[in-house]
């Protein structure tokens, strides 16, 4: 009998354990790692696993523009195209609407050398055309072919795509990813979901973070 008591006893404290709230959010650790806190420069770059669509050619560019434009207008990041000098890596890949389409890979995407410039609540990249004129001692270079296209299936992007990744690095997608938005429209031009979603939570990080403070 005794025995019986102490099984059902047993139970009753496991049930009100599994019925317990969680831990308040002041007690977890921060939903950032600190050093998108401590962040103060980001590059942004297209998703290197994103196809070129066949119906909307310069989605992934407009997206990674939109962005960028997006970050600037919030004010807590400074833009640069170097992800190896960039604190934190924003990865951007614009969704096809579909569960698979018809993509071409094209390398050059990711390929804008120059510098951003800030003007007007906008961003503009500063882009070298064609080659320079050879200066007198400069050896001949030859000329590169342009890269062969590949026309490929892409499976799984219906939806927009904001992935955070540490930066300093020259291939962040194989850093830390930090933080993650897959939404429909979540790379919508001019509002950017993605980019208010993303404050959000580091307005929320850095709130919770001083908390913790003694």
């Amino acid at each position: 009998m005794a025995s019986s008591c102490s099984l059902k006893c047993m139970c009753l404290v496991l049930a009100a354990t599994a019925l317990m709230p969680a831990a308040p959010a002041k007690d977890r650790g921060p939903v950032l790692p600190i050093y998108v806190l401590q962040a103060r420069t980001v590059s942004v770059i297209i998703d290197p696993d994103a196809g070129m669509s066949l119906s909307d050619p310069n989605a992934n560019q407009t997206a990674q523009k939109d962005v960028e434009t997006a970050l600037l207008k919030w004010g807590r990041f400074q833009t640069v195209l170097s992800t190896a000098e960039a604190d934190i890596v924003i990865v951007v890949h614009k969704g096809t609407g579909k569960l698979a389409d018809a993509t071409v890979n094209d390398p050059r995407e990711n390929r804008r050398g120059g510098s951003i410039t800030n003007t007007d609540g906008a961003v503009a990249v500063g882009v070298q055309h064609g080659q320079p004129p050879p200066q007198p001692g400069d050896t001949p270079q030859p000329q590169m072919p342009p890269p062969e296209l590949h026309p490929q299936a892409e499976v799984g992007s219906r939806d927009d795509s904001f992935v955070v990744y540490q930066g300093h690095t020259n291939e962040p997608t194989n850093s830390v990813l930090a933080w993650r938005y897959v939404h429909k429209n979540a790379l919508h031009s001019h509002d950017v979901p993605a980019v208010d979603e993303f404050r959000k939570a580091v307005e929320a990080a850095a709130k919770q973070a001083a908390q913790q403070k003694p």
